[in-house]
């Protein structure tokens, strides 16, 4: 489905006032997105300069209030603080009366649905889960970048269409995710880009190591094609040593990551193996192949000794990393902050 480009704010009925709780990156562009399909800015509340910086940038002349007084302005209220904090913040809204009946109440978590706004509900609010399935700056090209965004939408039944309204509204491409489904979503979206991040900014570490003066003008076409072929193709655009089974060009890495960037290592070690899985599983690996790579990969991992058990049948599962081991990685979605 193609995203709908805002239409003129004077073609659309029912205009709202909105208020943003938490000015951080994510709620004054989405304001400033609203205003421009014709909705009304009247309140914003923030505490850091940032948070002042930001409101008065992306929503000039919109007053700074506290929370309470932001739900007293509001018919449409966004709640963007860091997911940690969202449900302390509802139940505090709800316990003092904040909350309106027929409020609409939206937070911009991934990780939740809308259960977690369940204390405001049962004050008579109105509850939605607005996801952008972006990353933000801080500034006015976020509301640029909101056209074509998809959203994670997640709200009862009654709601939904009044959910997918406000994404369109803003330009973006509303997707249904169940309320179960929201943390597995939010952890392959972290994967996606937060962990993305990751990487090329170590790649671009290693490469300024080895005496290239301009990382970024090398991996940007790189990336960008892997990126581009990746979504067209999936595990078949893998490509590398690893996909090849080219243990001693692995070997080779591992060596110089000790020796140069050692705290690269472990997730070196993790990303080879899981690409190592998906290429076999895809028959782009060939099993006799995989039994030498897997060898490295396992003498190389801290706390395995040498000889120790990593080669898999070739007619069976090749293992992956240890969850519990020395080589296991962790992730760390950011929640409503992208």
């Amino acid at each position: 489905m193609n995203a709908i480009p805002p239409t003129e704010a004077q073609d659309r009925p029912a205009r709202l006032t909105v208020g943003v709780v938490g000015a951080g990156r994510v709620g004054p562009a989405l304001a400033a997105s609203l205003h421009l399909a014709g909705h009304r800015p009247v309140a914003v509340s923030g505490v850091s300069d940032a948070s002042v910086r930001r409101a008065a940038e992306l929503l000039p002349e919109v007053p700074l209030v506290p929370a309470a007084e932001v739900l007293a302005r509001a018919d449409l209220v966004l709640l963007t603080v860091p997911d940690d904090a969202l449900a302390d913040l509802v139940s505090g809204l709800a316990e003092t009366g904040a909350v309106r009946p027929g409020q609409l109440l939206v937070h911009t978590s991934g990780r939740y649905g809308t259960s977690v706004l369940d204390p405001a509900t049962r004050a008579g609010a109105l509850p939605l889960a607005l996801h952008p399935a972006m990353t933000f700056t801080g500034t006015s090209v976020d509301v640029q970048r909101l056209v074509g965004c998809s959203f994670g939408v997640t709200a009862p039944d009654e709601l939904r269409m009044a959910a997918e309204a406000l994404v369109i509204e803003m330009g973006g491409e509303p997707v249904w995710i169940a309320e179960s489904a929201r943390p597995l979503y939010h952890a392959a979206l972290a994967i996606g880009a937060n962990h993305l991040v990751t990487l090329v900014a170590q790649s671009m570490e290693l490469l300024r190591t080895a005496g290239v003066e301009a990382p970024g003008r090398m991996l940007g076409p790189l990336l960008g094609a892997a990126l581009d072929n990746a979504l067209r193709s999936g595990d078949d655009a893998l490509t590398g040593p690893v996909a090849r089974g080219d243990a001693g060009t692995v070997a080779a890495h591992v060596a110089e990551l000790r020796q140069h960037a050692p705290q690269s290592v472990a997730g070196y070690l993790a990303m080879a193996r899981m690409t190592a899985d998906r290429a076999l599983a895809h028959g782009l690996l060939k099993p006799e192949l995989a039994e030498d790579l897997l060898g490295v990969l396992a003498e190389a991992s801290p706390g395995r000794p040498p000889g120790g058990p990593a080669t898999p049948d070739p007619n069976g599962p090749v293992p992956g990393p240890d969850p519990d081991g020395p080589d296991a990685s962790g992730d760390g979605p950011t929640g409503g902050r992208r």
